[in-house]
């Protein structure tokens, strides 16, 4: 009777199982019988090598299936000016891979890396990273972009390509806001990235791109003390990665970073939304090239600074922009006086004044953040970027015994670009939501561990500690599925219990 206590019992699991299966699809009954087949004969002794190689070819069809998720870069560098002021993450291009090291710039589109035809570019970096260059003469993938390509052809319609009638390749040639430059031609190679799919779970992944391969360089991108492989652009143009990605359905048309300010720097970097309730946000200045917001006005100590509104306008070459490629920030002369004034102020009583030709520093016996007021940039939509004195001051060194700390914002004329760069921006989960236009900030310990979502109900952990959320429908789902099998097993155990006493 045992032994047809277990048939009963199995026959009672298979039909269970066909009723979940039933379920899932959303039927009212059965839909079929599942067969079920042992990938291993009982009698046969299976090494683990084996399983653990099923195992793996399996998860190998479940990526290839996969549609999109989280892309997934590593960040170098850090926002002391001292020590490079630049945050950089590795890209891998070419076939076989090649690998960079490439600035974060959300104040350009374009990527582009050195090639090893370039006479300009230095050999080594101040940086501490290895300098390569692209050789695409070793890629199998890699493809000219020729000035008969479509691609060129819309590239040169928004002034960032040129066409030589001698090589027919589709070329650059552009200047960056300090000066330096570079100039290339553009081909089509494969990038290789990190996607997390889920719980410890990371495909790698790869998509072909169109990207820089720069033959010269010019300004301070020749100098070897903070040179870097390339800058990779994260702009919203047509050309950005991050355009060129999400129109290939790979990854979602956001992307967060958090650049951490203390110690040795680093931070996150991830295509995708990082989640957290205290994120604020205010929306993009539409048709700009650059990622403008509507400044509206500045508190110190939560007192609003005399200031004409006019020096906010965005209007030609006036504005006030996000870029994690400057180190500092510059505020426009109708706005930085009445800002140092305000600081000033507020502290004249226990610092001593020193007045330099491009800054206003002080000497400070006490900690700064007990010593300086709480600033306030205040945006559109009720958002309010509140930048503790570390984010706004700048460690000079020590005299006589006291530390020195300068004004880290740089005074610009009236009628020009408020950028705020890294020393603002770092400590800060930033999100870029390009899908929406609107840009979200909140204060965070960018060592930490970060929720990023694909926008597709899937939430996950960043930063070497991945765990897979869902959002309430999901959860609704799986919670559904799991009472009705819980209340089958149950069904199931008591036949078998009475069987057995047939």
């Amino acid at each position: 009777m045992a032994a047809e206590g277990f048939l009963v019992m199995a026959a009672v699991v298979a039909m269970a199982s066909a009723a979940v299966v039933s379920a899932l699809k959303g039927g009212g009954g059965f839909q079929g019988v599942l067969t079920l087949v042992r990938a291993f004969p009982l009698e046969e002794r299976v090494e683990l090598e084996a399983i653990k190689a099923r195992d793996k070819a399996r998860h190998a069809r479940m990526l290839q299936s996969f549609s999109g998720g989280i892309v997934d870069f590593t960040v170098g560098g850090t926002s002391d000016p001292y020590a490079g002021g630049l945050y950089y993450t590795k890209v891998r291009l070419g076939s076989p891979p090649q690998e960079f090291n490439v600035q974060i710039d959300t104040g350009s589109d374009i990527l582009w890396v050195t090639c090893n035809s370039c006479n300009d570019c230095p050999r080594n970096s101040g940086l501490g990273i290895p300098l390569n260059f692209f050789d695409a003469a070793t890629s199998s993938s890699v493809s000219p972009i020729s000035c008969s390509d479509k691609i060129c052809a819309s590239i040169v319609q928004v002034a960032s390509a040129e066409c030589s009638t001698e090589s027919n390749q589709c070329g650059y040639s552009f200047q960056y806001g300090d000066g330096s430059g570079t100039a290339g031609f553009y081909v089509s190679d494969m990038l290789y990235f990190d996607t997390i799919l889920g719980t410890s779970l990371i495909a790698n992944s790869s998509a072909p791109i169109v990207f820089g391969c720069s033959t010269s360089l010019f300004g301070d991108l020749t100098k070897s003390d903070r040179a870097v492989d390339g800058i990779f652009g994260f702009g919203q143009q047509g050309l950005s990665v991050i355009s060129q990605l999400s129109s290939l359905g790979i990854t979602p048309k956001v992307f967060s970073h958090c650049l951490k300010g203390e110690g040795r720097g680093g931070g996150i970097l991830v295509l995708g939304e990082i989640l957290d309730p205290r994120i604020v946000y205010t929306p993009l200045v539409p048709s700009q090239p650059h990622y403008n917001l509507y400044l509206q006005s500045i508190a110190v100590n939560g007192q609003l600074l005399p200031i004409d509104q006019a020096v906010f306008t965005t209007s030609g070459n006036q504005g006030t922009i996000v870029d994690s490629g400057t180190t500092l920030a510059y505020l426009v002369e109708g706005a930085y006086d009445p800002l140092v004034a305000a600081i000033t102020a507020a502290v004249s009583s226990s610092v001593r004044l020193i007045t330099s030709k491009e800054s206003q520093c002080y000497l400070v016996s006490a900690s700064v953040s007990e010593t300086f007021p709480a600033v306030s940039f205040n945006f559109a939509g009720g958002a309010s970027m509140v930048l503790r004195p570390i984010d706004y001051l700048v460690h000079m060194g020590y005299l006589d015994g006291a530390a020195t700390w300068c004004i880290g914002f740089l005074k610009v004329q009236d009628e020009g670009t408020t950028i705020l760069g890294d020393l603002v921006l770092k400590d800060k989960i930033f999100v870029y939501d390009l899908a929406h236009q609107r840009i979200g900030w909140a204060d965070y310990d960018c060592s930490s561990s970060v929720n990023v979502s694909i926008t597709s109900g899937k939430e996950f952990v960043n930063a070497g500690q991945l765990s897979v959320s869902r959002s309430s429908s999901t959860t609704d789902i799986f919670k559904t599925i799991h009472r009705t099998y819980t209340a089958l097993m149950l069904h199931i155990l008591v036949l078998f219990i009475g069987i057995q006493f047939l």
